[in-house]
């Protein structure tokens, strides 16, 4: 059940959202409502471990998702909360669904203001059709959309986050990552920065996972083996990635003007899809990357990929200069807590290191 607390952060919040986005709100009114539903349907991890009815392999996964929470607490010296204590059964694939949209001249992300996480590139719905009723009146308006399912999200601390049904699809190491991921989330969340706070979540919760078994369970080293080569294959694609959008978005600075542009595009968008099979595809050494090469491209679908993977170099080098200590780089990290633009001093930290 919601407890007395979490209901006034819901009004508390809720009121809040509408006074700052008068234009929204009907969304966040049925945000809030769906949120509270959420909250009154979790169940105590501890009361499913005891329940002889639930099935081992969903026991173990709870056991798994504790042990993480704890270990980014203890260990990893990120944000100690209530989160991860809970459970919720869905009933559906999704907890929500997410809306991207971009013009379609240009790699520029649409945004969305809200309360206290500021301006961010994505607009979130518990309902499927809502959100591909938000997709169609953007494409109205002339932007390219992508919609896509979402299995964790964070509160960033407003509320006790439960574990959900459809994290428990993950492999085991990806839901230790994505404990620690948005654990990173809940801890440091710059507000106006989606992108910087995005890609830390992930880098952090790579190379925390990462510790997290090399630590406690150094029995499993033995697949860490296919970690490695999906960490590898995943700073391949980012580098890939990367340098494709640069030259994307030379190439719509210098056709722009074309009457012609949104039919050159297409090419632009095949050729990316080109090179990958040509390129990069070769190089892999897991599967996980292999759709790109035949998915539907376009503007807003490739910004989602420079949300998350944009180049992580900049992450790798603090690592390399703290040595791979985590405490020391989530210090640095939280010392950008109030920084207008991290990114930028995140290089120029690095560039003053020897």
């Amino acid at each position: 059940m919601v407890s007395l607390g979490s209901s006034k952060k819901i009004l508390i919040f809720s009121l809040f959202s509408l006074w700052l986005c008068g234009c929204q709100i009907g969304y966040v009114v049925n945000n809030a409502h769906e949120q509270a539903k959420l909250l009154q349907a979790r169940v105590p991890i501890d009361d499913i471990l005891k329940d002889e009815k639930v099935d081992p392999v969903t026991k173990d996964k709870l056991s798994l998702a504790l042990s993480a929470k704890i270990f980014a607490q203890e260990r990893l010296h990120l944000k100690k909360t209530k989160n991860y204590t809970s459970f919720v059964d869905l009933k559906r694939p999704y907890v929500t669904y997410v809306v991207s949209a971009a013009p379609k001249d240009q790699l520029t992300y649409h945004t969305w203001y809200f309360p206290v996480i500021g301006s961010v590139p994505y607009k979130g719905y518990f309902s499927e059709g809502q959100a591909d009723e938000e997709a169609k009146g953007l494409k109205e308006n002339g932007l390219d959309t992508y919609v896509r399912g979402v299995s964790a999200y964070s509160t960033l601390g407003w509320f006790n986050d439960p574990v959900l049904s459809s994290m428990l699809r993950y492999s085991d190491y990806d839901l230790v990552n994505t404990i620690i991921h948005e654990t990173v989330h809940a801890t440091l969340y710059i507000a106006d920065n989606a992108n910087f706070n995005e890609r830390l979540a992930t880098y952090l919760g790579d190379l925390g996972a990462r510790l997290f078994y090399q630590e406690k369970y150094p029995e499993k080293l033995v697949f860490l083996k296919d970690i490695k080569k999906d960490d590898a294959d995943q700073k391949l694609f980012s580098e890939f990635i990367s340098e494709e959008l640069k030259s994307l978005e030379t190439w719509y600075n210098e056709h722009r003007k074309d009457k012609e542009l949104l039919v050159l595009r297409e090419a632009q968008f095949q050729k990316i899809k080109d090179d990958f099979k040509t390129k990069l595809k070769p190089r892999l050494k897991t599967d996980h990357y292999n759709g790109f090469g035949d998915a539907t491209l376009n503007n807003a679908k490739l910004l989602s990929y420079k949300l998350y993977m944009n180049d992580l170099s900049d992450f790798e080098k603090l690592t390399e200069i703290f040595k791979n200590d985590y405490a020391k780089i989530l210090d640095y990290c939280l010392s950008l807590a109030k920084s207008k633009n991290p990114e930028d001093d995140l290089k120029r930290f690095i560039a003053q290191r020897p």
